[in-house]
């Protein structure tokens, strides 16, 4: 009987079959990153002439609020508000300057006829407020442990967007309305400005109740068309399946896997004397070998193996209220520390269309201490001067009350706030109207709030363009210079 010649499976699909399992991301970005690393010298996420000032931070923190956080319940008090509760906007002495503003309806881009309504009747202040630090900046009482940083913040009272619905958490990362499609967000910019630090662990990972598929769902930590290898990694606080499809199994040990891989070398290194000189077969290879110490390495970061009860308690994950955001924030200072980039935490539950009070309170107490701790830990271990935190959230609430004890989506003027990686602390910038209704004083869009972390990382963001992409002028924005030290 007479075989058959054996059929030669094309390179792609060999190593597609044989690399199952290790994980879809953050697979395709370790092969993306060696096949670009081919041709370095016209790969933009690689070529390190991007970076064309002065570093002053290495990675990015950022925490975004899902909903829309009161910033007049944050870190913008207005006591007008409460001293004409009850008047109408029209009404009261700011009425014109805020109606007839001419930002009144201007930015704000909705469909046809579904404009939001203005919620007219002006909603008191549901928290005190006090100065703190030697700053004095005024931070709420919802927010006591993050009031002791303050002297490490810079908050920034006079951002806006224009979109007034939940997309507004799209347009926040990438500077683009839902209704203009899908970009890439700040996150994989970053990513394809300045790639990794280590390649053990992905360069962009993300945390927390991400969005879904409405509003712009992943597109807030996703790659568009930069492609899936800058999206952000979603990392789960599990140390026992941290990355979705990343382990071969909990039936797969260790030994077992390193057998596995073992086996899938000897395979390789006959396909190679095949084809001793393509470089590409090489460099996948070793690819293979990274994915296997990528599965190594997120479950020790995730583990928190060495961490003192002391630390722990400082990220408040001895309580229950707070543990969660705790947890992942103690992560994130881990990650940098590794040298990941971009490390972004989302928190959801914000949208406090009724019982703003009792809906704001808990959501501060379930953030507030583990913020305030990243931030303390960041400090004493001397990593906050070269990791930028950024806090924000997709939009304001309304200065008029809805359904009686609520907050309307509010776009035209919010607040965010910034802390280390070359940042000044003790300042606040920009400003709201006397009822927090319009930015009115150094208005900012939030690509300057993008311009300044990508400044402060040392990338000019007008560098970052892809062939057949045309981005525009506003897409860049320009860097916050009055809170860059």
């Amino acid at each position: 009987m007479m075989l058959s010649k054996p059929t030669r499976i094309p390179r792609r699909s060999f190593f597609s079959q044989a690399g199952s399992g290790l994980g879809g991301i953050a697979l395709s970005s370790l092969l993306a990153r060696e096949s670009l690393a081919e041709d370095s010298s016209t790969t933009p996420g690689l070529d390190t002439t991007l970076a064309r000032v002065a570093p002053k931070a290495k990675s990015v923190i950022w925490f975004f609020m899902l909903g829309g956080t009161s910033h007049m319940e944050s870190f913008d008090p207005k006591p007008e508000l409460t001293k004409h509760a009850g008047k109408t906007i029209e009404e009261s002495p700011w009425g014109d300057a805020v109606l007839k503003s001419p930002f009144y309806r201007k930015n704000v881009r909705d469909f046809a006829g579904t404009l939001r309504g203005l919620m007219p009747k002006l909603y008191p202040l549901q928290v005190g407020f006090r100065k703190r630090g030697e700053s004095g900046i005024e931070v709420s009482d919802w927010w006591p442990h993050l009031g002791e940083c303050v002297d490490d913040l810079s908050v920034v009272r006079s951002m806006w967007t224009t979109d007034n619905d939940h997309a507004a958490q799209l347009q926040f990362h990438t500077g683009r309305h839902i209704f203009d499609g899908f970009y890439p967000s700040i996150g994989s910019w970053v990513n394809y400005g300045l790639g990794t630090l280590n390649s053990n662990l992905p360069e962009f990972v993300v945390m927390g109740s991400a969005p879904g598929d409405c509003c712009g769902g992943t597109g807030a930590h996703d790659g568009s068309y930069l492609g899936p290898e800058f999206s952000g990694v979603r990392l789960n606080t599990d140390p026992n399946n941290p990355l979705a499809f990343g382990t071969p199994g909990s039936s797969v040990a260790v030994e077992e896997r390193r057998g596995q891989l073992e086996l899938l070398r000897q395979f390789s290194d006959e396909t190679a004397k095949q084809y001793p000189d393509d470089a590409a077969l090489r460099a996948r290879i070793k690819s293979y070998e990274l994915a296997f110490r990528m599965q190594m390495a997120v479950p020790e970061v995730v583990g928190l193996g060495g961490e003192t009860q002391t630390t722990q308690q400082l990220y408040g994950m001895d309580q229950a209220h707070c543990g969660t955001v705790g947890r992942q924030s103690l992560i994130a200072r881990r990650l940098v520390e590794r040298g990941v980039r971009f490390v972004q935490i989302y928190d959801d539950g914000w949208d406090a269309h009724s019982k703003l009070k009792s809906n704001h309170t808990t959501r501060t107490k379930a953030v507030d201490q583990p913020i305030a701790g990243l931030l303390k830990d960041l400090k004493q271990r001397g990593l906050l001067d070269e990791t930028l935190v950024v806090w924000g959230t997709e939009f304001g609430r309304t200065p008029g009350a809805e359904r009686a004890d609520g907050r309307d989506h509010h776009p035209y003027g919010f607040s965010i706030w910034m802390a280390g990686g070359g940042i000044k602390g003790g300042t606040v910038h920009g400003a709201t109207d006397e009822i927090g209704f319009h930015a009115a004083e150094n208005r900012h869009y939030v690509t300057d709030l993008h311009a300044t972390v990508m400044h402060q990382l040392g990338l000019d963001p007008r560098t970052l363009e892809v062939p057949g992409h045309k981005r525009l002028d506003i897409d860049f924005g320009k860097p916050i210079d009055a809170i860059i030290a």
